[in-house]
Order: C-alpha cells, then structure tokens, then sequence
C-alpha cells in the first residue's frame, strides 16, 4: 500500500512537474485504473466521533481555525442548497479555510496552487446517519513541486493546521 502511494504520488508530481514546465504540452496519457488510485489517495477521510454531531464538528472546526489565525474564507451548506430545490439530501458542508499570505506566496512561486486554493472540508453525513469529514490528503499537495527553503516550512504549517481543524471536528474540541 506505501509503495502504491509512493508511486502514485511519483506519477502526480511527473505529471504536475511536465505540465508546469511545458504549458503547451499535451497532458500525460494515464490509464482509467492509475486516475481512480490517484483520486482515492488524494482524498482523506475521518469518522466523526460517537457523541458528535455534524453541526458540533462544524463550529469545532470554525473555532480551531479561529485560534490558529486562518480565516474561514467560504461556507457551502449544499445540503440546505439542495432541500431549497425540493429534493432530499443527507448533510453535506463543506468550508475553506486560508491563510491570504500563505497562499500569495506560493501562488506566485507556482501558479498550480492556486488549483488547491482554499483548503476545503468537507462534512457529511452518510446513509446511515453517520458523520464524516474529509479534505484533500495534504502531504500530496505539499510535495507537488520542489518547494524553497523558505515556502518547505509555510507549506507544513498549511498542512499541520488543516490537520489540526480536521482533528477538532472529529473529536469536537473546541
């Protein structure tokens, strides 16, 4: 399973580093299988704790992010979107969270993280009424590119405070 991951993660840097060094290239051709392993391990999830709502995990999250000074820049309540519509929907929100200064510097460094740009959370609600969150496996957009010495630690920070709002939903600490 490490070694899939590697390789994977191996593949999405070729494939970010080609692209960004050839802007007029044709993108690499890539078999159906390699994408979907590519999607599953760039997505992580989390079971929210028995005893925690989604609406708890919700303002656990905004208040971590509070307290680490990242801004929550969005709020997407699409299941409440959804039921305006007419149709049924299990819970699903899902929130960005930045840090402005972060994110210009390494937007200007390379243009493809702006294509990760706000750090989403997802929370939803499954079938059977159980909450998850999800986000974006962090550790693959930290080593998309060769960072400098300079952006290697902002990244981190990005990646360890993601990790830490994630943490606080789950568990529904404040």
């Amino acid at each position: 399973m490490k070694k899939m991951l590697v390789t994977l993660m191996l593949a999405l840097g070729l494939m970010v580093s080609a692209q960004s060094s050839a802007e007029s290239a044709p993108p690499m051709e890539m078999d159906a299988q390699m994408m979907q392993q590519m999607v599953q391990h760039s997505i992580q999830k989390w079971k929210i704790d028995d005893g925690v709502s989604v609406h708890d995990a919700v303002e656990s999250m905004q208040l971590r992010a509070n307290l680490l000074n990242f801004q929550m820049v969005a709020d997407l309540p699409l299941s409440e979107q959804v039921k305006a519509m007419g149709q049924e929907s299990n819970y699903i929100r899902i929130l960005a969270f930045c840090d402005a200064l972060i994110a210009r510097d390494m937007v200007e460094f390379d243009i493809i993280f702006s294509g990760f740009l706000p750090c989403r959370i997802a929370v939803v609600e499954d079938a059977e009424g159980q909450g998850w969150i999800t986000t974006m496996n962090m550790d693959m957009m930290l080593h998309a590119v060769e960072l400098t010495p300079e952006l290697e630690p902002l990244a981190v920070r990005v990646r360890d405070v993601i990790y830490e709002i994630v943490e606080a939903g789950v568990t529904g600490d404040f």
